[in-house]
């Protein structure tokens, strides 16, 4: 089924000989959002959302109304600035005035400026030491945080 497709792929990503970089360009979510995380670095453009579970979801599972996706998601902590703070991104990618999708060819320009300059450090790295760093990242991805 599905955990076992999300598991696979998981331990496939993890054992790449190559840099692997995952951007979140929308919504990044459910079984998706935990396989893009197994990357050397994760990044969001700044309008982005990343979770591994709905809104919706969130608000059914734990207030029973579905309706409360609003507050849902400002609990969740599922925006670019809300995960590089609790260190579950990388990198923030800043969008044109008004959003990626009012001029794609600047946005696209600087995706490439900045896979330019990651690929080109990633890439020195030897592959055993990137396959190291990238178990030992997803493995702490987060931080508690005591309300």
């Amino acid at each position: 089924g599905q955990g076992e497709a999300i598991a696979r792929n998981l331990m496939y990503m993890s054992t790449l000989k190559t840099p692997i970089i995952s951007i979140v360009i929308g919504e990044g979510g459910s079984g998706g959002a935990l396989a893009m995380a197994v990357a050397d670095e994760v990044w969001m453009l700044e309008h982005a959302i990343y979770s591994i579970l709905s809104p919706e979801g969130f608000a059914s599972i734990l207030y029973k109304d579905a309706s409360l996706a609003s507050e849902a998601a400002s609990d969740m902590k599922i925006t670019a600035q809300d995960l590089i703070n609790y260190e579950v991104i990388d990198r923030i990618i800043k969008e044109p005035l008004g959003g990626a999708h009012t001029n794609v060819d600047e946005m696209s320009i600087s995706i490439k400026r900045n896979l330019e300059e990651s690929i080109g450090r990633l890439i020195q790295e030897p592959v055993e030491s990137l396959l190291t760093k990238r178990y030992y990242k997803f493995r702490k991805i987060g931080k508690v945080v005591e309300y």
